[in-house]
């Protein structure tokens, strides 16, 4: 109950300040707890498999019918077991899955042949307690790299999953993902279309090792739209980019990270350049990054959440790389945790990011306040300053010239208790 009470805070406080587009209302988180979180045609179950001391660390998401999917992985070349065979089981399948097993705690990764045998069987005991085909289950899992899975305790616990519903509230699912997280991550957003209304929801888990290069740590979405696997995969590809992949907290890759997508097709259907696919499209991106700045607000230490724009670049390549450098800058970090408005470590950073600029053009912000003007000109209040580095979350925005690039990526601040929590994760 202490990390519900803690989602709902943090969710709910950043909710507040996200502007929805048009045609989606935000469900009121708290009606999740009362399971009323999933769209038509799915449902859920968590459990306590005993991979983690006391904590649930076990889920399933199934689909009534067999449902559109898509997802996208991690581009770390250690990638682990499920990873592999879920790659797979979507060519197998012709991107229909009936559910998504994953199991927090054991990442199965680096884990040999077993680990793929391993995967398997996850698959396959999943199938047979909900009477499907292994190929439509996409497997996930995140944890300690290395270690094999106990799969005996795995299957004790899924095989318990076929004497009750899979009914489920939408935390227990965000719970039973979680590793070094400190609450749960899960929202919704209904969306109104012209044939009718659609819901989308997502559950999400991540908080250290997080830069993705494709997705995100974990991040699982499902809807009852009717839409066709290769219009939902070119949408969450594009969308991936808006929100997963332009976060940081700590500028690791996992070998774990998935984001999926499975449509169920019980709400109204959507068909490319049709209105509806846009206000979709735009309701997809603003979840996804909704759950990807929650990510960021519980990396692992963190106090702050802050936007780094970069604008003004000369084209979007340059102002993402400066935006990722200068975000994955550990000084830059570091400053930020201690409050110090050190503009000469963001400009530093910007500096070595391969991005074509000349530093004399350049301005920095922090929200509204001018820290840096052209020709290296800065007179601003440090008072004002500290004020605005005290805050929980703030943008700071780095305008390079006149160039059309901008870009947007979300960091976190680095505090002691990143080394602690890393300094002992495995024990």
């Amino acid at each position: 109950m202490k990390t519900l009470h803690k989602a709902y805070s943090a969710i709910e406080a950043l909710a507040a300040g996200t502007s929805w587009p048009e045609h989606t209302t935000p469900l009121d988180i708290r009606s999740a707890e009362k399971k009323q979180f999933w769209p038509k045609g799915f449902s859920a179950k968590a459990a306590h498999a005993g991979i983690k001391s006391g904590q649930r660390d076990l889920m399933v998401i199934t689909a009534d019918k067999p449902s559109s999917a898509a997802a996208v992985f991690t581009t770390n070349l250690s990638c682990a077991a499920p990873v592999i065979l879920s790659r797979e089981h979507l060519k197998q399948s012709a991107s229909s899955m009936r559910a998504i097993v994953c199991n927090s705690g054991n990442a199965n990764a680096a884990t040999g042949n077993k680990g793929l045998t391993d995967a398997k069987a996850m698959a396959e005991k999943t199938a047979e307690v909900l009477g499907i085909e292994s190929r439509e289950v996409l497997v996930s899992s995140t944890g300690v790299i290395g270690v094999p899975l106990p799969m005996d305790r795995i299957n004790r616990a899924l095989d318990s999953f076929s004497a009750v519903r899979l009914e489920d509230p939408g935390t227990d699912a965000a719970e039973a993902i979680m590793t070094t997280d400190t609450f749960p991550k899960f929202f919704a957003l209904d969306v109104s279309l012209s044939a009718g209304a659609t819901r989308i929801c997502g559950i999400a888990k991540g908080s250290g090792m997080i830069c993705p290069d494709m997705a995100t740590m974990l991040a699982f979405l499902v809807t009852d739209a009717g839409i066709y696997p290769g219009l939902l995969r070119e949408m969450l590809s594009r969308a991936n980019e808006c929100s997963f992949n332009t976060i940081t907290v700590d500028g690791d890759t996992s070998t774990n990270d998935m984001a999926a997508v499975l449509a169920s097709g019980y709400g109204p259907g959507i068909l490319a350049g049709h209105r509806d696919a846009e206000i979709f499209y735009n309701a997809l991106e603003s979840l996804m990054t909704f759950l990807a700045r929650l990510i960021v607000r519980d990396g692992e230490g963190a106090t702050k959440l802050v936007a780094i724009r970069v604008e003004g670049a000369a084209s979007v390549i340059d102002a993402q790389k400066a935006a990722r450098t200068v975000a994955n800058s550990n000084l830059v970090k570091t400053a930020l945790h201690g409050e110090d408005a050190n503009w000469g470590r963001i400009i530093a950073a910007a500096g070595r990011s391969g991005a074509v600029f000349d530093p004399e053009n350049v301005s920095i912000r922090f929200d509204d306040l001018i820290i840096l003007e052209p020709g290296y000109a800065s007179a601003f209040s440090e008072k004002e300053a500290k004020k605005i580095l005290s805050r929980s979350e703030y943008t700071i925005t780095i305008s390079m010239g006149s160039g059309p690039g901008t870009a947007v990526v979300h960091t976190c601040d680095l505090s002691k208790d990143y080394i602690e929590i890393n300094g002992s994760y495995r024990t």
